[in-house]
C-alpha cells in the first residue's frame, strides 16, 4: 500500500512537472534570462556592438546614476506623477465606481465610454492628445478660448512646466477607466445586506461609506494603488509618441532615459543599470505588497470564508 502510495505520488508530481514546464522555460526564456543579461552587462561599458562586452567597469554604472541630474529627476517625476494619481486619479476612479454602482439609465453606456480609452494603444492615444494639446488650434487651447479662458491658453506640450501635467492628464484620460472598472467590480462584491442594515439602523451616507464601503473596498484599492505604482515605474510608449522626454528633459521617465542611452547614444551598460534600478525598484514595491498587504488580505479572506461557513 505505501510502494502504492509512493508510486502515485512520484506520477502526479511528474505530470505536474510536464504541465509547468513550457510555461517555466518560456518564463526562464523571456523573464528571467533578460534580467540576469541586464545585470551582467550593467558591469561594462559597452556599446552593444561587437559581441560580448568586455570592458569591465564594476558597480560605476550605478555610482553614476547617483550623480546623473536626468536619473535624479526621472525620479522626481515619477514621484510627481505616483503622488497625482493617488490623490487625483484614483479617487476620481473611486467616485465614479460608486456613482455607476447606483441605478442610473444607461449606467451600462457610461461604463462602456469610461473604459473605451483603456482598450486604446497607448501610441494612438499620444498622437489623439499630440493634436488636442496643440499650441495653434488644438482642441484644449479653443475650449479654454469658448469658456472665456483663453489667457490659460499654453503651448502645453512644450512648456516645461506645463508639459508634466498635460502627460498626466493624458495617463489620467487613459487608464482611470481600468481603474474604475476594478473599484466597481470590488463595491459590487460587497453584499448589499450590509448597507440596508446600516440604513436600518439610522447610519447616513457619509458613515456607511466610512465605515462599511470603504473599509471592504480596501483590499481592491490597494490593488490598484499598486498597479498604478507599477505603471508609473514602467512608463515609457505614453510619453515617448507624446512628449519624446522633452522639453529639456521635463517629462522623461526612467523609461525613456534608459531607451535613449541604450538605443541612441549606444551606452548599453548605461542603460543595463538603469533598467536593474527600475527593477529593484519595481521588486521592491512588490515584495512590500506580497509581504504586509496581499498575505494579509488573504487571510482575512480566508477568515470572512470560514466565518460565512
Amino acid at each position: 500500500m505505501d510502494r502504492s502510495l509512493r508510486r502515485r505520488r512520484i506520477t502526479d508530481r511528474i505530470t505536474i512537472g510536464l504541465f509547468l514546464l513550457p510555461a517555466l522555460a518560456l518564463f526562464g526564456l523571456l523573464v528571467i534570462t533578460p534580467i540576469l543579461l541586464a545585470g551582467y552587462t550593467s558591469l561594462f561599458r559597452w556599446n552593444g556592438f561587437g559581441g560580448l562586452p568586455t570592458d569591465f567597469v564594476g558597480l560605476d554604472n550605478f555610482v553614476r546614476l547617483l550623480d546623473d541630474p536626468i536619473f535624479l529627476g526621472d525620479l522626481r517625476r515619477g514621484a510627481t506623477l505616483l503622488v497625482l494619481s493617488v490623490t487625483v486619479q484614483l479617487p476620481l476612479a473611486l467616485g465614479l465606481a460608486l456613482l455607476l454602482n447606483q441605478k442610473l439609465r444607461g449606467r451600462a453606456l457610461y461604463r462602456l465610454l469610461f473604459f473605451a480609452p483603456y482598450v486604446l494603444s497607448e501610441v494612438i492615444t499620444a498622437v489623439l492628445f499630440t493634436m488636442v494639446f496643440s499650441p495653434n488650434r488644438g482642441l484644449a487651447n479653443q475650449l479654454l478660448t469658448v469658456v472665456g479662458l483663453g489667457h490659460l491658453s499654453s503651448t502645453w506640450l512644450s512648456d516645461p512646466s506645463t508639459v508634466l501635467y498635460s502627460v498626466f492628464l493624458v495617463m489620467t484620460w487613459k487608464y482611470f477607466g481600468f481603474h474604475l472598472i476594478l473599484l466597481l467590480a470590488g463595491r459590487q462584491n460587497i453584499p448589499k445586506e450590509l448597507h440596508e442594515a446600516a440604513a436600518t439602523d439610522g447610519a447616513g451616507g457619509w458613515q456607511t461609506f466610512r465605515h462599511i464601503t470603504l473599509p471592504l473596498l480596501a483590499p481592491t484599492i490597494r490593488i490598484s494603488l499598486f498597479l498604478a505604482v507599477i505603471g508609473t515605474i514602467q512608463l515609457f510608449d505614453l510619453v515617448w509618441v507624446l512628449t519624446g522626454g522633452g522639453p529639456l528633459h521635463a517629462s522623461e521617465t526612467m523609461a525613456v532615459t534608459m531607451f535613449q542611452y541604450g538605443f541612441q547614444r549606444f551606452e548599453v551598460g548605461y542603460a543595463s543599470a538603469i533598467s536593474i534600478t527600475m527593477f529593484l525598484i519595481s521588486l521592491f514595491f512588490a515584495v512590500l505588497y506580497q509581504r504586509f498587504v496581499l498575505r494579509r488580505d488573504l487571510e482575512g479572506a480566508m477568515t470572512n470564508m470560514g466565518a460565512q461557513r
